[in-house]
């Protein structure tokens, strides 16, 4: 009995799909043989680093260069242009590369056209910064970082941390991130003007900071007063924990004082970088930028006054760290390809999408 109408049902469509034609497969031909793995990116040795602001940065304070990998896009930046050639002269390797070879020497990362492997960042001991803090002839500023292990909150941080005038950054050397290229690429070169001590114990390090007259405020969501009541007078250190887990219970029971940030959305929380940079822009409110009005410019940054020579190299954490082949296998991997090596006597104004042969015939292969 049909329930609907009496109409002779209509024979249905087959429902079987017809075999998928070939051509229609998302397939790709294979790679040549070799092209694969040299193109695939890899996790990017410690000592390079990678992205025009961070590698100017580095080429401009004068920190040990091994060897620099550019495009042939660098050419049209005379100020790159002028520092890839001060460092051809000073002995250092410069090779022209594809944005291919960049992409797998840096992990597949941003890396702007320039990449460079460099001696590690410096790093002091805490006593070094206390001193160097002391000359300053203003209230010091420090950030003191606790299990904070993302590079790029790290790099975000000391950023901020810079711009908004700190003056140096107290880092355990375990339980946190590294001075790595990931971290100086986030910073835009404010790595290469921040001081950073690294210390064996951070509560430890908290107690000498107290000793030497400094207030130590935390910020965790349970503080007992908010950024705008909190007292960020005289010699501070403001302590910012992970994601996560924020400040451990023992780093709170060394802080002063417990702030926190309020928040009226439904977000429960901020990035530890943005709660960070929040209360750095507050401590600056009150302080630098109290008497600035309209365009008048910003006053010029007092910088602790540190023996360089007494600087120690960024070291890897002890804890789950391997130790750092002196050639990393992904740098000599890369040198296995056909590599060019700069000829920086070319005019800056060339352009070298416009002129590739000449640029070619100019390249010492």
């Amino acid at each position: 009995m049909k329930r609907f109408s009496s109409r002779p049902e209509r024979s249905r469509p087959d429902q079987r799909r017809a075999p998928q034609r070939a051509w229609l497969k998302d397939e790709r031909p294979p790679l040549p043989e070799g092209e694969a793995s040299s193109h695939a990116p890899e996790a990017p040795a410690d000592d390079l680093l990678w992205g025009r602001h961070a590698t100017q940065a580095v080429l401009e304070a004068g920190r040990p260069i091994h060897r620099i990998w550019c495009t042939s896009e660098l050419r049209s930046a005379p100020r790159f242009l002028q520092l890839l050639r001060e460092a051809k002269a000073s002995g250092v390797l410069v090779e022209e590369v594809t944005w291919a070879r960049l992409g797998q020497l840096t992990g597949g990362a941003v890396h702007q056209g320039i990449a460079l492997q460099t001696a590690s960042a410096e790093t002091f001991d805490l006593p070094s910064l206390i001193e160097g803090c002391a000359t300053l002839g203003e209230a010091p500023l420090l950030l003191a970082l606790d299990g904070l292990t993302d590079p790029h909150n790290l790099g975000a941080i000391v950023r901020s941390a810079e711009a908004l005038g700190a003056h140096g950054v107290v880092l355990p050397q375990r339980r946190s991130a590294g001075l790595t290229g990931s971290v100086a690429k986030v910073a835009a070169g404010a790595l290469e003007h921040l001081p950073v001590a690294r210390v064996v114990n951070l509560n430890r390090s908290l107690e000498t900071l107290k000793d030497a007259g400094y207030r130590v405020i935390g910020l965790a969501e349970e503080g007992g007063v908010t950024l705008a009541e909190a007292d960020l007078d005289g010699p501070l250190v403001v302590v910012t924990g992970s994601e996560g887990d924020g400040l451990s219970l023992l780093t709170r029971r060394h802080c002063d004082q417990l702030i926190r940030i309020p928040l009226r959305g439904v977000t429960p929380s901020l990035n530890a970088s943005v709660a960070t940079a929040m209360c750095l822009y507050e401590v600056a409110r009150r302080g630098w930028m109290k008497d600035l009005r309209g365009q008048a410019p910003s006053p010029p940054i007092t910088r602790p006054r540190l023996n360089h020579e007494q600087a120690q190299p960024e070291q890897l954490d002890e804890q789950g760290a391997e130790e750092r082949p002196e050639e990393p296998a992904l740098v000599a991997a890369a040198t296995e390809a056909p590599g060019l090596q700069l000829d920086l006597e070319r005019p800056t104004g060339c352009d070298p999408e416009s002129d590739n042969s000449d640029f070619q015939s100019s390249v010492e292969l």
